[in-house]
């Protein structure tokens, strides 16, 4: 009679960590939210009538019958980084990850608020129409957003920077700590010269600066979140 040998018992335990996987989906969001928002208003900029890069901030294309276009640009976008901000909070340790979800969460709230207050036509955009020659109380609340936004969003650069040095990636501490100082300069040195073209290259900097660093920024926490294949 020849033994037979016993079948390998199943694994009872776990092999998938749901966990692990929902917080690489939210980090997800912070790599596509930037591209996303510079591609769809790049594309406006390209086909509005009237519109200059080299004169026009983006935020200017809420203003016209197209603005809805802007608008939802800016709400899915905000919607994109408040995921990534609970990513971050979910993957970074103690309250280091509870300050990047809250600068991060402002940074996304302050493009709704963005959306939902347009800033004063200037600069010849939207073509017809007649330059505000004081500031709207749209005007303003859209500006005071903006500079929430912005340094929120610098801030939390800087507190991830910091967990990147903590971890050994030094190099995207250094690119964590630079755009912050981007961020922060291109955008006060923007609102400043808002009138002239150096003054709109410096909220394009900004703009750019802040979304890359998003980008790249959740691409690392994304590689460096536990994989949810627990084998």
């Amino acid at each position: 009679m020849s033994a037979t040998t016993p079948a390998p018992a199943p694994s009872s335990g776990p092999t998938f960590d749901r966990g692990r996987a929902v917080t690489k989906s939210l980090l997800g969001w912070g790599v596509v939210a930037g591209p996303f928002y510079l591609i769809v208003g790049l594309a406006q900029a390209l086909l509005v009538p009237g519109f200059d890069l080299s004169r026009h901030a983006l935020s200017l294309l809420l203003l016209g019958p197209l603005g809805w276009i802007q608008a939802a640009n800016l709400v899915l976008s905000g919607l994109m980084v408040l995921a990534a901000a609970v990513g971050f909070a979910r993957l970074l340790p103690g309250r280091r990850g509870g300050w990047a979800s809250v600068l991060l969460g402002v940074y996304g709230v302050s493009l709704f608020a963005a959306a939902i207050f347009p800033p004063d036509a200037t600069g010849g955009f939207p073509p017809g129409g007649t330059d505000a020659t004081t500031a709207s109380p749209s005007g303003l609340l859209h500006l005071l957003a903006g500079t929430i936004g912005f340094l929120s969003l610098a801030a939390a650069a800087v507190v991830i920077g910091t967990w990147f040095r903590r971890e050994g990636r030094r190099g995207m501490a250094t690119v964590s700590f630079v755009a912050a100082a981007v961020v922060v300069v291109g955008f006060l040195g923007g609102a400043a010269l808002a009138m002239v073209p150096a003054g709109v290259g410096l909220l394009w900097l900004a703009v750019v600066a802040g979304w890359v660093w998003l980008a790249v920024a959740s691409l690392t926490a994304y590689r460096m979140a536990p994989r949810p294949d627990l084998r």
